[in-house]
């Protein structure tokens, strides 16, 4: 796994500091993730037709999706 840094404004910054039960280093890997998912499905079109079925159900789990 490889580690990165990334920059956020200091308004974001406090309000993760009023929240520290959520794991901010997962939420950012899993949005970061998703991206990476829908960048690569505009190359292939089932993946883009399964990432359109899972967004329209606004559910499910992705990964099952890809998987076919």
């Amino acid at each position: 796994m490889v580690n990165m840094t990334l920059a956020i404004q200091d308004r974001t910054h406090r309000v993760m500091k009023r929240h520290p039960e959520v794991k901010w280093t997962e939420v950012a890997r899993r949005a970061l993730e998703e991206k990476a998912r829908q960048l690569e499905a505009e190359k292939d079109p089932w993946q883009k037709y399964a990432l359109k079925m899972w967004a329209e159900e606004e559910g499910g789990d992705a990964e099952d999706i890809f998987e076919f």
